[in-house]
């Protein structure tokens, strides 16, 4: 009796550990989300005339212009606009990636697999990618000095802060256990 008593006492530690490990897990979502959500990744074209920052997900929030951008024409803004997108939205995924592999691990090689996509679609260098994830993530590059202020878009309205997680002191499954062991007394 003594032997199956210990093994049930074993069986509930292991239970309780893994409800610990899902609940620190879970816990882990919410700054992850938090971090997800305030992420902003910036490109200018190589002249500097057209500066992209974009967010999570690659939304656009901003795209500036100098008067020398917009005095080259048509299509060669189109052109040097739609580089400068694919530069900001593919730091946006990359920097996505990496959030999600520190809080999540990288069991399925994550930022491996977009910086392979991405080096297949840009046409360049899974290494010149990742030397890009090396500069500052934190910190979009600062604007040429000759930028305007006039905007293409309008900012971004902030999003909500995520709900708080709850304040009653651990899951579901242990009040459920804790209630259990109080009610056999």
């Amino acid at each position: 009796m003594s032997a199956e008593f210990d093994q049930l006492v074993a069986e509930f530690e292991r239970f309780q550990s893994s409800i610990r490990n899902a609940d620190d897990r879970f816990a882990g979502l919410g700054a992850m989300r938090q971090e997800l959500t305030e992420l902003r990744a910036s490109a200018s074209s190589p002249d500097g005339g057209v500066t992209v920052v974009t967010g999570p997900g690659g939304a656009v929030l901003d795209v500036k212009f100098t008067d020398a951008a917009l005095a080259k024409g048509p299509q060669a803004l189109s052109a040097t606009l739609m580089a400068t997108l694919r530069e900001a939205v593919g730091e946006a995924a990359r920097r996505q990636a990496v959030l999600v592999q520190e809080h999540l691990g990288d069991e399925q090689g994550l930022v491996d697999q977009v910086l392979e996509t991405q080096a297949e679609a840009f046409g360049t260098t899974v290494e010149e990618l990742r030397s890009k994830l090396a500069e500052e993530p934190g910190r979009p590059p600062a604007p040429p000095e000759d930028f305007s202020e006039e905007r293409v878009l309008r900012q971004a309205d902030a999003a909500p802060p995520p709900p708080a997680p709850p304040a009653n002191g651990g899951s579901a499954g242990d009040r459920f256990l804790r209630n259990l062991f109080d009610e056999e007394d």
